[in-house]
C-alpha cells in the first residue's frame, strides 16, 4: 500500500511541474488611457470632463500606469486653431454654450482661450492646442494618440477653409514625429480616409485597441465588470490598449503578463 501511494504521489508531480520547465507570460500590451463619456440619452448632461485634454488630465493618466493618452482635436471658427476638447459644444466649459467651430480661438470676449472647465475633478483647467498637447504629452515620455472629431468635418471639408484646417491638424503632427510617438484615427469615414492620404504611416489601426465591456456612466461604476472582457481581450496578445479604467486596468494585469 504505502509503495502505490508514493507512485500516485511522484506521477502527479511529474504532470504538473515537468523538471527544468518555466511558464511564459505573454508581453503587457501598451495602455492608452481615455476619459469616460456617460452612455443613454443627453450624455452631455451627465458629463464631467474627464477627458485627458490637458496637463492635469495627462499627469494623472500617467500616474495611473499609462503608457499612452488619447486626446480629442476639435478645429475652430474657420479652422483657424486646432484645440484639444471632446465635446461638439463649449457643454463643461464657462460662458455661454456655443457651437466650437462658431469661436475664434482667441477673438473676442467670447472666445475659446480664456474658458475653463466648469465641472468634475478637472474643474478649472483651460482649453490647449494641439501644440500645446503634443508637447505636454512628449515632456510626459507618453505615446499620443489623437482622435480627430467629426465635427472637424465642416471646416477640412469646406474649401475656403480647409488648406488652414488641415495646417492647423497636420502641421503640429509633421514637426514632432520624428521625435514622438503620434497615432491618429477619426469616427468619421471621410477624415479617416484623408489622414490615410496625408499621414499614412501614423493610422491607429488595431493599435490602441478597446478593452472595457462596461459602458460609462456617472459616477463611474465599478471596473469589475470588466474583468471577463479584459481576459479575453488580453488572450488576444495586443500590442497596445484602450481603458477608461486606466488605475484598476493596469493593477489587474500585475501577474498576467509581463
Amino acid at each position: 500500500m504505502t509503495v502505490k501511494l508514493l507512485l500516485v504521489s511522484v506521477t502527479t508531480a511529474v504532470a504538473i511541474a515537468p523538471a527544468g520547465t518555466t511558464a511564459r507570460l505573454a508581453a503587457c500590451p501598451l495602455v492608452f488611457g481615455h476619459g469616460g463619456y456617460p452612455t443613454g440619452a443627453n450624455p452631455w448632461t451627465r458629463d464631467q470632463i474627464r477627458q485627458p485634454n490637458h496637463p492635469r488630465g495627462v499627469n494623472d493618466q500617467q500616474a495611473w500606469g499609462a503608457d499612452g493618452v488619447e486626446g480629442d482635436v476639435q478645429l475652430t471658427r474657420e479652422g483657424t486653431k486646432a484645440v484639444m476638447w471632446h465635446n461638439t459644444t463649449t457643454n463643461g466649459l464657462t460662458g455661454v454654450n456655443r457651437a466650437i467651430t462658431d469661436l475664434w480661438w482667441a477673438a473676442g470676449s467670447d472666445n475659446l482661450r480664456d474658458r475653463s472647465v466648469a465641472r468634475g475633478p478637472y474643474q478649472g483647467e483651460g482649453v490647449y492646442t494641439l501644440r500645446q498637447w503634443l508637447d505636454h504629452v512628449r515632456s510626459r515620455g507618453l505615446v499620443a494618440l489623437l482622435e480627430i472629431k467629426p465635427e472637424a468635418k465642416n471646416v477640412l471639408s469646406d474649401s475656403a477653409h480647409a488648406a488652414s484646417g488641415w495646417r492647423e491638424i497636420s502641421d503640429p503632427i509633421k514637426e514632432r514625429q520624428g521625435a514622438q510617438r503620434i497615432l491618429l484615427y477619426s469616427k468619421d469615414t471621410w477624415i479617416q480616409g484623408e489622414l490615410a492620404k496625408r499621414h499614412p504611416g501614423l493610422l491607429k489601426g488595431s493599435a490602441a485597441r478597446w478593452t472595457d465591456s462596461v459602458a460609462w456612466e456617472e459616477p463611474p461604476p465599478s471596473w469589475t465588470g470588466n474583468t471577463a472582457q479584459w481576459q479575453s481581450v488580453l488572450g488576444q496578445t495586443p500590442a497596445s490598449v484602450m481603458t477608461n479604467y486606466t488605475k484598476d486596468y493596469r493593477a489587474w494585469l500585475s501577474g498576467r503578463c509581463a
